[in-house]
């Protein structure tokens, strides 16, 4: 079985402007969903919500507020995405109207969905699916903003404080789930930091402790390092966002990873370039720089990473 993984997806904004104008324009390079495709199922985070309704959440301290049109539902089929994590920071943007909205949408196309839902109860249950002979779950959670958790009674996301340690019914959740692989994919930490800080690292082996098979974060908008099927940041994988020319947030990876039965055993990790509102594999001296960084990030958790036919790979 292989899986695909991407980070954080922004389809809204600038992206779903232009997705809006021009529908038959590609988002991503024939290339670039030609490797995603090569997955019996691709799972990424999809950063906003998809719907033409709702009023942005009334917060004055909040900037940005990310919905996409409906036909954004055809770029993910596209890429061939089976689910979506929904537990981030951008999927009540536009209130509980729009969440529903999003749902709606993604079940109309066939895609699964995870870490939200019409009360705590949904918020909190993995999707689980049947790919390639294996049952994947994957267990989405986000640990801001507190505001846009569920309820008992309210709309919203699986909210987990992991900054004062990972609550009991996560851990119960992921070991308890009985399935062939557990993905554990949350949305973690702050924006634009070069690793992964501590409560983050702390959470993930905690996480790998009640059973998760792989576990694979995103909200840092730049990719980090892997350690012993930890993928502590996915990066971004499309937006409209402004460059951080140091820490590149316009340079991504597109994730795939082999199993052996239950376990995972290979993962490759291809270069990407995120322009403005597209991604594209990325060109000769963006793939250095990106494989450079790769490298040295994961060095540093032991890891060691090699190049085979232009992918980064990780043996385990």
């Amino acid at each position: 079985m292989k899986l695909a993984l991407a980070g954080d997806t922004m389809l809204g904004r600038n992206v779903g402007r232009y997705l809006a104008r021009a529908p038959s324009d590609p988002l991503f390079a024939d290339e670039v969903v030609a490797a995603a495709r090569e997955a019996d199922l691709f799972v990424l985070n999809l950063e906003c919500v998809i719907s033409d309704r709702g009023e942005p959440w009334p917060d004055p301290r909040k900037s940005f507020f990310f919905r996409a049109p409906p036909v954004a539902t055809e770029v993910l089929r596209n890429l061939g995405v089976g689910c979506v994590t929904l537990a981030n920071n951008h999927a009540l943007d536009f209130g509980a109207q729009a969440l529903t909205d999003t749902i709606r949408h993604l079940s109309d196309a066939g895609i699964a969905w995870a870490g939200a839902g019409h009360d705590e109860k949904a918020a909190r249950t993995p999707a689980v699916l049947d790919r390639a002979g294996s049952v994947i779950g994957i267990v989405a959670v986000t640990d801001h903003p507190h505001d846009y958790a569920a309820g008992p009674d309210r709309p919203g996301l699986a909210y987990a404080d992991l900054e004062t340690g990972t609550p009991d019914w996560l851990l119960e959740e992921i070991s308890g789930l009985g399935t062939d692989i557990t993905l554990v994919t949350p949305h973690w930490g702050p924006n634009m930091v070069a690793k992964p800080v501590t409560h983050v690292r702390g959470a993930a082996h905690q996480f790998r402790d009640a059973g998760a098979t792989l576990v694979a974060g995103h909200s840092a908008h730049v990719f980090h390092g892997v350690q012993d099927h930890i993928l502590y940041d996915l990066g971004d994988f499309i937006d409209d966002y402004a460059t951080d020319h140091r820490l590149r947030n316009d340079r991504g990876l597109l994730f795939l990873v082999t199993f052996d039965g239950p376990r995972p055993v290979r993962l490759e990790a291809l270069p990407l370039a995120l322009d403005y509102c597209h991604t594209r594999l990325a060109e000769r001296e963006e793939h250095r720089w990106t494989a450079r960084r790769f490298r040295r990030m994961c060095e540093a958790f032991g890891t060691d990473v090699v190049e085979e036919g232009g992918r980064l790979v990780v043996s385990w």
